[in-house]
């Protein structure tokens, strides 16, 4: 794949450069190189925080299909299969289709489908890439009946393997009680066409970092998830050779990773998956790792991987500074991004950023930045400065970009990755 000046953050005076090349550039974040807003990815945390979700989920027998809408990059999607996860999750028949293109072998679409183009889009998936598995969610009859009156439309023989969602009152899709998702296994079972494959559930809506409330919270509905598959196992309405139940937001992954090993007779996996581990962040998910440390007693967890990184175009009056980045380079949706360095133009290293500085709004394309005017002038930004700012929610800062470069620790760009949205 080719990179060149129709992508956001390449220089526009460059000639085109294929994205296994990128590293040969010998780029220098630092020295300019490549314009400003960048997006940028630190290697360093990368490689950290794969390995320690990976031993996360090994040392309790768990296996980890990460959600691939976080980041709809195949590049990131290949690291977190070589380094042990089990599958890639999404969200959408679309998205579902980017990793299958991408030689993602297992994928969960965690999510209904029910439409008949994606049906359609689906079937012609499976058709065409046979050594490949997709499992979706089912929550309703209506669901059901969409699904069979696509397959009397389209004459379709594709055999779908499908997950009953149990969902919380009040909060996102899934059934809402036992009865219900056992009324619905059983009629699953009778439809030509579905298989039922498992369970799975989303625990995320639940997260207050309050850890009594917390942990009641996910112990409930884990035992709802054990409940649903003795169940099914004992009308034996699964229909695969292994059972999946899974679970698993970003921000109280351990408590359902507590509760997601299978008490069943027949084989069955346990699978979390979490997303955003991957690049973490400075803000949100950084709040909700310090109450996973506190639980497990941690010394360390994730380590924040994506800065955007932006200049100051203005200083134009005290107390403030107008960086080059806005709505339309970083997430801004849970929270307002938050310097963490500074640099000049050709400086070899970053330095902290005072403590008064805060980004207190964003426009589409810029940043305001505020400042303690009677502070030292030594500590006032000024024009042409480099700011590299953490991110809160990495989701809505990967798909405001179309690639972004993978960095070494002093900002020389080592490789870079493709985005997908």
């Amino acid at each position: 794949m080719q990179i060149n000046a129709s992508f956001k953050g390449f220089p526009g005076h460059h000639a085109p450069v294929d994205l296994a090349h990128i590293g040969d550039q010998n780029w220098h974040i630092l020295k300019g190189h490549l314009p400003f807003p960048l997006a940028v990815i630190k290697a360093s945390a990368i490689a950290h925080n794969l390995k320690w979700m990976q031993d996360f989920c090994s040392k309790r027998q768990l296996d980890i299909a990460p959600h691939g809408k976080t980041t709809m990059s195949p590049e990131l999607y290949k690291m977190q299969i070589d380094a042990g996860a089990w599958g890639i999750s999404f969200a959408t028949v679309f998205q579902a289709g980017l990793g299958i293109r991408n030689q993602v072998k297992r994928i969960i679409i965690a999510n209904q489908v029910f439409q008949a183009s994606d049906l359609e889009a689906l079937s012609h998936l499976l058709k065409t890439h046979s050594d490949v598995s997709v499992f979706f969610l089912v929550d309703s009859l209506a669901q059901l009946k969409q699904i069979e009156s696509w397959r009397a439309s389209s004459s379709s023989q594709q055999a779908f393997s499908v997950l009953i969602e149990l969902g919380i009152a009040g909060k996102r899709t899934g059934c809402r009680d036992h009865a219900t998702a056992m009324q619905l296994a059983r009629e699953i079972k009778a439809t030509n066409g579905l298989l039922l494959a498992g369970i799975e559930c989303y625990e995320g809506a639940l997260a207050t970092c309050h850890h009594e409330h917390d942990q009641a919270a996910v112990a409930t509905l884990m035992q709802r998830v054990q409940n649903l598959a003795l169940a099914c196992e004992k009308e034996d309405l699964f229909q695969c050779s292994e059972v999946l139940i899974t679970a698993g937001g970003s921000a109280i992954f351990d408590l359902v990773a507590a509760h997601l090993q299978p008490q069943l007779s027949r084989p069955a996996r346990g699978i979390l998956r979490s997303g955003c581990y991957l690049t973490h962040d400075h803000v949100e998910y950084r709040k909700m790792l310090r109450c996973v440390g506190e639980r497990l007693k941690l010394t360390e967890t994730l380590k924040p991987a994506l800065e955007v990184i932006s200049s100051v175009q203005s200083c134009p009056e005290a107390g403030l500074a107008l960086l080059s980045m806005g709505k339309r380079d970083v997430s801004y949706d849970l929270d307002l991004p938050v310097p963490i360095w500074q640099a000049a133009l050709g400086d070899a290293a970053v330095s902290s950023v005072p403590a008064h500085w805060e980004i207190k709004a964003l426009n589409d394309q810029h940043a305001y930045l505020h400042f303690n005017p009677q502070s030292p002038a030594s500590e006032h930004p000024v024009v042409g400065q480099i700011i590299g700012s953490g991110i809160s929610h990495p989701c809505t800062t990967f798909d405001k970009w179309r690639w972004m470069p993978i960095i070494n620790d002093d900002y020389v760009v080592t490789s870079g990755i493709s985005i997908h949205f």
